[in-house]
């Protein structure tokens, strides 16, 4: 699928291989550290739907250290005009939404759904809609669970660690660090219908809160910053290289 749900040519997985080896290196750069956990409950082939909490742009990171092969993310259209990285992300062939266009919103999943399985794909989808560095996640959208269930494949949550301890976009702060990525056992969609979405929405974000919350708590007591916060408005160092991953974020589907 290439820009505005429309189907892109080329094999997926060697288009997910160019995600991450865009994306791979500024983990480097930036001193980030990522740990997976429960990496087993993703070794899977069958089409899917992945969802993930959304804090930053730094969730990129964390996302091509755990995409599997043939998985195309859904992100706001925005990202399209993000430099070199959003370059790589059109010819990896994420889908791009227009977030303001609840039409168009639904129109691309449709077709997605259309698609998952016949092209046995995975979709990766940030449910929040948009960045949220809060001590507790936004109500999600239920694009992705009208997604999975229309085309019955097994939802995959997926929490990212908070960023507190090295990077705040408010406070303009931003260190090397370390976060964990934690996989959740899958949730069956199978036999379900749109009218069981709502429930499936509730159910899927109370498990993923309660492992952010957990994941919270035992990051503040493990994490500790070594090094000074460095100003994201300065023009040397990790500091001043923030800016672009600051000014645009991945998006959800609307309601």
């Amino acid at each position: 699928m290439g820009p505005g749900g429309t189907p892109q040519q080329g094999p997926t997985s060697s288009r997910t291989g160019l995600l991450r080896a865009a994306i791979l290196p500024l983990k480097h750069f930036y001193g980030i550290k990522m740990q997976v956990q429960g990496s087993e409950h993703l070794n899977t082939k069958e089409p899917c739907v992945i969802v993930c909490n959304h804090q930053a742009s730094l969730d990129l990171m964390g996302m091509v250290e755990v995409i599997p092969d043939r998985c195309v993310p859904i992100a706001k259209k925005e990202l399209m005009y993000m430099g070199t990285v959003g370059w790589a992300c059109w010819l990896s062939g994420i889908i791009f939404i227009n977030r303001h266009k609840r039409e168009d919103a639904i129109d691309v999943i449709s077709q997605t759904a259309r698609t998952i399985r016949r092209e046995n794909l995975r979709v990766w989808i940030f449910p929040e809609g948009t960045r949220n560095q809060d001590k507790s996640m936004l109500p999600f959208k239920r694009g992705a669970f009208h997604l999975a269930v229309q085309a019955q494949v097994p939802i995959f949550p997926i929490v990212i660690s908070p960023y507190w301890d090295f990077f705040s976009s408010k406070d303009k702060k931003f260190t090397s660090g370390t976060c964990t990525i934690r996989i959740l056992p899958k949730v069956d969609t199978e036999g379900l219908s749109p009218k069981d979405v709502p429930e499936l929405t509730e159910t899927v974000r109370r498990a993923m809160a309660d492992a952010f919350a957990e994941m919270s708590a035992n990051h503040c007591g493990d994490q500790c910053a070594e090094q000074p916060p460095l100003s994201c408005s300065t023009g040397a160092g990790a500091g001043g290289r923030t800016g672009s991953l600051q000014q645009e974020d991945t998006a959800g589907t609307s309601n």
